[in-house]
């Protein structure tokens, strides 16, 4: 497993070490003692989720303001342009994005840590999408960033108006939205 640094230093790209042959391949998708290792954060993982969606779906903004979670994220069919939003206010990356692409080829993952919005876009016919988090899902708690705000300057590399959902198309824009201190 291979750490790759982003813009924003906090998100990680984590880069599998893959075994493969003409049979296949083989790899360790998540090792709570080699990530700690690597990363300084022993995390206990306590739900995993796992999405299909078709070409051009957007999910996202999301986050929960409270009880938020960490998310593990990973594609295991096709790709997606994926995007983390830092919503820490005291931080000065705050507003800043990264924007990756994760797809069943490359098999890179990205760790999104707590304080961030986070979303997808659907870059091929369909993909799979799946995710480990820190925290359950709480409804209650859920918020929504609006994927377009121009506040955000977030390049989904779109060639038409993406499939969003009802809720994701309330989501706030960026500068009503809540955010951690």
């Amino acid at each position: 497993m291979k750490i790759i640094h982003t813009a924003i230093p906090d998100l990680l790209i984590i880069e599998p070490k893959v075994f493969g042959d003409d049979r296949g391949f083989f790899f360790e998708s998540f090792n709570r003692r080699k990530f700690a290792e690597l990363t300084g954060h022993d995390l206990d993982f306590v739900q995993d989720n796992h999405s299909r969606s078709v070409k051009n779906v957007l999910r996202g903004l999301h986050y929960q303001i409270q009880r938020p979670q960490g998310k593990l994220v990973r594609v295991v069919q096709g790709a997606v342009l994926d995007v983390a939003v830092d919503i820490r206010k005291s931080l000065p990356t705050f507003g800043k994005h990264v924007a990756l692409e994760l797809s069943a080829e490359n098999k890179l993952m990205l760790w999104i840590p707590e304080g961030f919005a986070h979303g997808f876009v659907v870059l091929t016919d369909s993909a799979e999408f799946l995710y480990k988090t820190t925290d359950y899902w709480y409804p209650e708690h859920e918020r929504c960033i609006r994927w377009d705000d121009p506040a955000l300057a977030i390049d989904w590399k779109l060639k038409a108006a993406p499939a969003v959902s009802a809720k994701d198309a309330q989501g706030k824009n960026f500068a009503e939205a809540e955010s951690f201190p």
